[in-house]
């Protein structure tokens, strides 16, 4: 349990793997996701590594893989997902699995080139179908028009017989050449004015759109095209529309010039269509039965080339021992599973049919290890939330467990409103109970998929924001009269105050209930605040001052918090220096301004009731002159007898403490630095020589880590240490191994950084006491803005349909509620609800974990075939 609030203890481990044996060893710690490999050849190109060679193969499978994936998505055949995992093919796999995909890419690439010709071939045959058709209905209009404008037969013959001027003899009837052809119909207008401007008006255009869309045999996509017929005199012109029409991309076809030809060529072609469209169809059945195989094993293929290809990129992480026969791999791992890590090993080296085992070795190292937060579908989510501040340091505090709470509670503060709260939960629920049915879709929208990852944030959101909207006694703007009001609207007669005739009921707009009198106060509500106040003329002013201070309440504890949080800190790392020259004088400072603070709200809240609360002072008042030390107004009462010397005391406490923090622990740490250093002159000649830092050298603190590697191998290097520690850097250079020299402890301290930085820490600590203090009265700014906002929509909108008194009011509300709720839901959840979200992230990263949590380290990246599992291939 204690390892939920701090990261998981890890080490460095030195795997020593057969080279037989490596891939099925490395295969089971994949499955298992337990271990992060540390790259042992950092110098060494990629394309110099032992295993590229069936890297590369791994990449050429995938890559064939892909081509048929494509294939399959192209032809929309849903692929078949089981949620199987398989095992990892065994090396000698491969050469089938190649040899398998090669067969597949190969056939689907034939059928691609003869389909492809096919579609092209039957493009052409469509094309001049419909030129055929066209052109004839060209000249049965031209004929057409002759008939009726000119009466002679052998004028009609000769103006419908088209010959080309090659043809025609001295003397001879003028003829016109023509070019039939298809195009583009958007190309249509830009072809013809092209035509007029360089043929000078010397042709005649006659087009007509195809009324069917023709598939394009490349890229499938439907073109729309039209026929044109295009009628010249001469080869010069008929060489200029030839060569206007290749650059337009207009394909020209041959057209026969007498009716009877054009009959036998339509004739010719239709059968030659009828019988390509037979082809297609068989070639298309080949093809989707090729596909719909494919389909049924292609993730399985895609897990088992994947994991084949990241078991060898993780090979490649190794180093070869020198006999060639054993790989060294270094890893960071839990502690504890160790056990569960040596048992993968030893199940891989029986698969492999090893007889030698595989060796696990930890290694005491002085790099920073990686930070691994064990998470669960619950608390993962929170945990992403820390982790998109900073990835924590090595073994602090973990806030997520904290957030889980205090999250959503802030959130509700600003959200709180009952109504909302429960169209929220009902949503979250919807999530959470079909959660194993949306996961196994694999929604691709990202926006679904990042609020469906927050499922139980929004959940507790939800559920919170139902507490607070009844505390804040707040339904989609209207109060809810659970108890009663414990005012009296019927005040007692016996009061002389009380005489309100029904007369006065009446007419009277604002009426006002005294709470000094007897009987009319009848003890506090019982839960939230009292539904009177919705139709007080002053509910306003009363909730801003209730929420005011309770923001101010809220937001001091939770900075109190997370600076007690900081104390488990030092005494887990074991920093004394820390805690009486860091955590103590915060505190104070914190707790004997800004907590006296809070015990003032609390102490005038119970002080004065409904008789003396007319009398009572202004907090403000007395805190402003608590840090002035003003007490000359006689005007303004004490809260209390003694007042003036606590606070004096508290005041001078708080000051004392600037000098505290600010001053002494650079003083501290120098002293200590002067002490080493004199004891390592005095016993050592100047150098010290030992085994690294006691416990009492770990008070000088460090901040850098400073890691070098020298030609001979030698390292470096130096030990990280805690927040608002400061530049004391202690180095030491280790030996070669089979040297027995001891280490020498080099150290640097630079006592003007550690001033500046104490300096500035203390600066930012103390403006920050006031100016996060300030910042958690968003909660009071946002719950206000929440408040009227949903008030304005309810006046604006729904009101309007209440309003109408008869039938037609009853058809209105229909459609007035419906634009009601698709408000409510855009404004007042989605957008409302996101910026109190992000209001209440910031005020858990910046007033909240400032106090404590670091966050410099680096996150845990275990070697793990889970990504692949789950089919984000491209991750």
């Amino acid at each position: 349990m204690g390892e939920l609030f701090r990261s998981e203890e890890m080490t460095l481990a030195q795997l020593f793997l057969q080279s037989e044996a490596a891939y099925c060893c490395v295969s089971e710690l994949g499955e298992l996701g337990k271990v992060q490999f540390r790259d042992l050849n950092p110098d060494v190109n990629v394309f110099q590594r032992k295993f590229v060679n069936e890297v590369r193969r791994c990449e050429e499978m995938d890559r064939k893989l892909r081509f048929v994936e494509k294939e399959i998505k192209k032809a929309s055949i849903p692929i078949l997902d089981t949620g199987e995992n398989p095992e990892v093919p065994f090396p000698r796999d491969m050469i089938d699995l190649e040899a398998n995909f090669e067969k597949i890419e190969n056939e689907l690439k034939e059928i691609n080139t003869n389909q492809e010709a096919l579609k092209r071939n039957f493009l052409e045959l469509t094309e001049l179908k419909f030129i055929l058709r066209k052109t004839q209905q060209f000249f049965d209009e031209a004929q057409l028009h002759h008939h009726q404008q000119m009466a002679d037969p052998d004028l009609l013959e000769e103006s419908s017989s088209l010959l080309e001027p090659s043809e025609m003899g001295r003397g001879a009837p003028l003829r016109l050449g023509f070019v039939a052809g298809v195009i583009n119909r958007e190309r249509i207008p830009t072809f013809e004015r092209m035509l007029w401007r360089v043929c000078r008006g010397n042709v005649f255009l006659r087009q007509a759109e195809i009324e069917n869309p023709l598939e394009d045999p490349v890229t499938g996509d439907s073109v729309h095209k039209s026929v044109f017929i295009i009628f010249f005199q001469g080869d010069q012109l008929k060489n200029r529309v030839k060569k206007i029409c290749e650059g337009f991309r207009a394909s020209l076809y041959p057209c026969p010039e007498t009716p009877q030809e054009r009959k036998e060529m339509a004739a010719g072609v239709n059968t030659r269509i009828d019988d390509l469209q037979m082809v297609l169809n068989q070639t298309e059945d080949h093809r989707q039965r090729v596909l719909q195989a494919a389909a049924k094993t292609i993730r399985v293929w895609f897990i088992k080339v994947r994991k084949m290809k990241a078991i060898y990129h993780t090979l490649n992480l190794c180093n070869i021992d020198v006999t060639q026969k054993c790989l060294i791999a270094e890893v960071w791992c839990p502690v504890a599973d160790l056990d569960s890590i040596q048992f993968a090993l030893r199940r891989g080296t029986e698969h492999s049919g090893s007889t030698v085992p595989s060796i696990l070795n930890r290694m005491q190292t002085n790099q920073t290890p990686p930070t691994y937060n064990k998470t669960n579908k619950f608390t993962d989510g929170f945990q992403n939330l820390v982790d998109a501040y900073g990835i924590g340091s090595y073994r602090e505090i973990n806030p997520a467990p904290y957030t889980i709470i205090t999250f959503p509670f802030l959130f509700a503060v600003m959200f709180g409103d009952f109504g909302h709260g429960i169209l929220m939960t009902l949503f979250a629920v919807w999530m959470v109970v079909r959660e194993s049915r949306i996961l196994s879709q694999k929604a691709e929208n990202e926006l679904f998929t990042m609020v469906f990852s927050g499922r139980y944030i929004i959940l507790l959101m939800g559920l919170f924001s139902v507490y607070t909207g009844l505390i804040y006694n707040d339904c989609f703007s209207k109060a809810l009269n659970l108890f009663g009001s414990s005012w009296s609207v019927r005040p007692m007669f016996t009061s002389p105050k009380a005489n309100w005739t029904e007369d006065l009921l009446k007419h009277a707009p604002v009426l006002q209930l005294d709470p000094d009198v007897n009987g009319v106060f009848n003890g506090p509500y019982p839960i939230g605040i009292d539904p009177i106040w919705s139709i007080a003329t002053n509910k306003l002013t009363f909730l801003n001052s209730f929420k005011m201070k309770m923001s101010v309440i809220l937001g001091i504890i939770h900075m109190l918090f997370g600076v007690t949080l900081s104390l488990l800190n030092h005494i887990y790392f074991k920093k004394p220096l820390n805690i009486y020259l860091g955590f103590i004088p915060e505190m104070i400072f914190m707790a004997s301004l800004f907590g006296y603070l809070v015990i003032l709200i609390l102490f005038k809240w119970c002080a004065y009731d409904a008789a003396t609360s007319k009398s009572a002072p202004s907090l403000l008042i007395h805190f402003i002159n608590m840090f002035l030390f003003n007490y000359s107004d006689k005007s303004l009462p004490m809260l209390y007898s003694g007042q003036k010397g606590l606070q004096c005391f508290l005041v001078v406490c708080a000051i004392l403490c600037v000098p505290w923090m600010l001053a002494v622990k650079p003083i501290m740490l120098r002293q200590q630095y002067l002490r080493r250093k004199h004891l390592g002159t005095h016993n050592f000649g100047g150098i010290r020589v030992g085994n690294g830092p006691t416990e009492e050298d770990a008070e000088i603190i460090q901040h850098d880590q400073l890691s070098m590697h020298s030609e001979e191998g030698e390292e470096l290097t130096s030990q990280f240490s805690y927040q608002q520690d400061f530049l004391v850097i202690s180095s030491a250079e280790v030996a070669k191994e089979e040297s027995d020299v001891p280490m020498v402890t080099v150290e640097l301290f630079d006592f003007g950084d550690v001033v500046v930085h104490q300096a500035i820490h203390t600066i930012e600590y103390c403006l920050g006491c006031i100016s996060n203090t300030a910042s958690y009265l968003r909660l009071w700014a946002l719950s206000l803005a929440h408040a009227q906002l949903s008030e304005v929509l309810w006046t604006m909108v729904m009101h309007v349909g209440l309003n109408v008194r008869s039938l037609g009011g009853g058809i209105l509300l229909v459609f007035v509620f419906a634009a009601f709720s698709t408000l409510t839901i855009a404004i007042l959840l989605i957008m409302e609800g996101l910026s109190a979200f992000l209001h209440a992230l910031r005020l858990h990263w910046v007033e909240f974990q400032n106090k404590f949590y670091v966050g410099t380290g680096f996150k845990f990246m275990p070697f793990s075939f889970e990504i692949i599992r789950e089919g984000r291939f491209d991750d």
